[in-house]
């Protein structure tokens, strides 16, 4: 549909606009393929499942943003030299209006879909969908000053801007991608979370270090080393390791925590405080 605005009217502003769908397209159809695949269940070879193959999804939507973009820039600034007079700009903006209001849709149904699933890539689709919308708006709203006021050189001058904000879109795509292959720690506030939790045993006489996280997507993974009193049997210290496990499993939706059990009063068992230094395994 943008595409047809595009050539009806000869705007670089719809064509900017026309070239963030394609990419939308590219990308949702990767993203099918990629969740289609991380869902398989783990294996001998992979055995903590398949779910960072969600930060290629969004990787690859945001490397295709930043060739849009190229593309956008490389089409407007000719334009912006040469402007061109627009044609037929009131089919052009109903056309482009109805493809909108069509992308608002979808990317509310993506963006909840994404928060019931934990997904990454359909956060990504969902929120440069909801760009995409907004884009258009800017497009449209310049289109029609162009119409209106005859400054021809307005259009290419959109096109730039929307190139420009998808750029910094898709850096920050590629960013968040990069960060999750590297084993980012989990967000701040579960973090509290699982140390409230760890805490709360203090009273008990327990204590606890080198505790590390990591995210692999919708899934989070775990470690702590738990010091516990010389004297607790290994039954006694096994069901407070279980009860804690289930308590931050219950905090943090797919979570997999696993918990080192160490005697308090064993000098050996502070040699390793070391591993608190990192924030992530």
């Amino acid at each position: 549909m943008k595409a047809s605005a595009y050539y009806l009217t000869g705007s670089v502003g719809l064509l900017a606009d026309a070239l963030e769908s394609l990419v939308n397209l590219a990308a949702a159809i990767v993203m099918l393929i990629v969740l289609s695949l991380s869902i398989r269940p783990a294996n001998d070879e992979f055995t903590f499942g398949f779910s960072k193959m969600e930060y290629f999804s969004s990787g690859f939507e945001g490397g295709m943003i930043l060739l849009a973009a190229a593309g956008i820039f490389m089409t407007a600034i000719p334009r912006l030299i040469n402007p061109v007079p627009l044609e037929q700009i009131g089919i052009g903006l109903v056309i482009s209006s109805a493809a909108s209001l069509i992308n608002y849709g979808v990317a509310v149904i993506l963006m909840r879909a994404a928060k019931r699933y934990g997904s990454i890539p359909l956060e990504a689709d969902s929120r440069h969908l909801m760009t995409d919308v907004w884009t258009t708006i800017g497009v449209l709203v310049g289109i029609a000053l162009v119409g209106l006021t005859g400054f021809e050189r307005l259009d290419p001058i959109v096109a730039l801007l929307v190139g420009v904000n998808i750029l910094f879109t898709g850096i920050r795509m590629l960013r968040r991608s990069a960060q999750g292959l590297l084993d980012t720690a989990i967000p701040a506030d579960e973090l509290e979370a699982v140390k409230s939790i760890l805490d709360s045993y203090d009273e008990q006489g327990m204590k606890y270090h080198a505790l590390r996280t990591r995210q692999a997507a919708r899934r989070n993974f775990l470690a702590v080393h738990l010091l516990m009193p010389g004297e607790w049997t290994i039954r006694q210290g096994h069901q407070v390791a279980e009860k804690i496990e289930a308590q931050v499993r219950e905090a943090i939706p797919n979570s997999n925590i696993v918990t080192h059990l160490e005697p308090l009063d064993d000098p050996r068992a502070w040699q390793d405080t070391e591993l608190d230094r990192p924030t992530s395994i």
